[in-house]
């Protein structure tokens, strides 16, 4: 079998993996080229295969550097099956909907020919089956299932068995203990292993710290009068994050503000989340079966309306304003950073991955100055990260799921990470465990 590598190949967006048995071809995500534009000019190129070859398309999850370009792939031809989790499924046709209207904005900007259109997501959903962890599908010689990855609400690694080979592609694992989701489960067997490195090179603060830290900087911006603007994830980040205020709410822990959920995809997502709470932990059932609405407290608010969005500037801080895009890569956060960024008494927190190249790592990185919406902002206010909210394991979470399959691993590939990360992580497993591991690049082909 081959493995070709077109996308989250020593870079974090793009996804996009293509096993080839010499009989059947089957690719895994289809995601979109991000940074510093949200749909990057290598997402406007021409896929470097037939996708009329494809004969199935497995999706790990609903992010869109993993879904970006599944409507393009049915507009380049594909009419083979698609396959993830029913959640998956749900998030992504939110996911692709939300971004089309940033696509469209884009593409005006740049005079360029937009990826896709609304016919082409509602084609790909027609060809979208969704189908359990553990479900065995054959696709020609590939008999391949879903294992949960508990990285965001239906994630999944995609495990591969032709010619009695097992091979396994993690897709974004998750980062445990986490308030909703169930630990990565464990592989054992695989002799191929393609696991993401994020955070290859990085170690995390553990989960009681980031707690506590959420909390401190709850304490200090509301304490000084300032606004406190968080960039999240509309999957997984935001609910998590609702999560943990529920819980210092209630507990006392933080006084009571007006909390604003301002983002119209992270309140669907949310709903979706509700939806399937079976797929939730059992620690968190048990306090949903309390009566413990976890995404529902006193001062929180969701603004799903534009109107409603504006109406936040008239509420007066201390606040709390929760937004897309988690990078500030676009999304209604992008107007309250225009409106706080210089205001010492506010802070922007940052819960998750900046990818180089965005306006959250300019921030991150210590920028004096940004640019928003063609305006010059100066960066008064404080600019805090909480490394332990990532969805994302580190370097030591990583070398430890790799260990569990060392005795039958033959090579292992480090996706899915920028150059310092999949590098690092792929000297670590050499050195540690002994273990052929390799740094794709895109464009790579590896016999196995």
């Amino acid at each position: 079998m081959k493995i070709s590598f077109f996308g989250g190949a020593q870079e974090v967006t793009g996804s996009c993996f293509l096993f080839d048995s010499g009989q059947t071809k089957v690719l895994v995500d289809c995601g979109l080229f991000q940074c510093p534009r949200f749909c990057d000019v290598r997402s406007q190129e021409p896929f470097p295969f037939h996708p009329k070859e494809i004969s199935a398309l497995f999706v790990t999850h609903a992010h869109i550097d993993h879904t970006g370009r599944i409507p393009k792939l049915i507009k380049a031809g594909f009419s083979g099956k698609i396959f993830s989790t029913p959640p998956t499924k749900e998030l992504a046709e939110l996911m692709l909907s939300d971004s089309l209207g940033v696509l469209e904005k884009e593409a005006r900007h740049h005079n360029e020919p937009l990826i896709y259109e609304e016919r082409d997501i509602a084609a790909a959903l027609k060809l979208w089956e969704g189908i359990d962890y553990y479900q065995k599908v054959e696709v020609g010689d590939f008999k391949i299932r879903l294992l949960d990855s508990g990285h965001v609400l239906g994630s999944a690694m995609v495990e591969f068995e032709v010619g009695g080979k097992k091979t396994v592609l993690t897709g974004d694992l998750g980062n445990p203990p986490t308030p909703l989701l169930r630990d990565p489960e464990v592989v054992r067997d695989a002799q191929v292993l393609l696991i993401e490195s994020t955070y290859g090179n990085r170690v995390h603060e553990n989960r009681p710290e980031r707690k506590l830290k959420l909390e401190r900087v709850i304490e200090d911006t509301l304490k000084a009068g300032g606004v406190l603007m968080i960039p999240a994830f509309s999957l997984e980040r935001t609910q998590e994050l609702l999560a943990e205020i529920d819980d210092l709410a209630e507990s006392g822990r933080i006084p009571q503000v007006p909390i604003f959920l301002d983002s119209p995809l992270a309140i669907k997502a949310t709903a979706v989340y509700k939806k399937y709470e079976s797929y939730f932990k059992k620690e968190t059932h048990r306090k949903i079966k309390s009566g413990d609405d976890l995404f529902r407290f006193p001062g929180l608010r969701f603004t799903l309306t534009t109107a409603e969005s504006k109406q936040i500037n008239e509420v007066p801080p201390p606040k709390i304003v929760i937004a897309g895009s988690g990078m500030s890569t676009g999304g209604r956060i992008l107007h309250h950073e225009r409106r706080y960024l210089s205001d010492p008494k506010s802070t922007l927190l940052m819960a998750g991955y900046q990818a180089a190249g965005s306006l959250g790592r300019i921030l991150q990185d210590g920028a004096s100055e940004v640019t928003i919406f063609g305006e010059k902002i100066p960066v008064r206010a404080r600019v805090e990260t909480l490394q332990g909210y990532s969805a994302h394991p580190d370097r030591e979470q990583l070398l430890e799921f790799v260990s569990k399959s060392k005795d039958s691993l033959e090579k292992v590939f480090a996706i899915q990470g920028e150059p310092a990360s999949c590098l690092f992580l792929v000297q670590r497993v050499r050195d540690y465990l002994g273990i052929p591991a390799y740094a794709p690049k895109y464009g790579d082909t590896y016999q196995i």
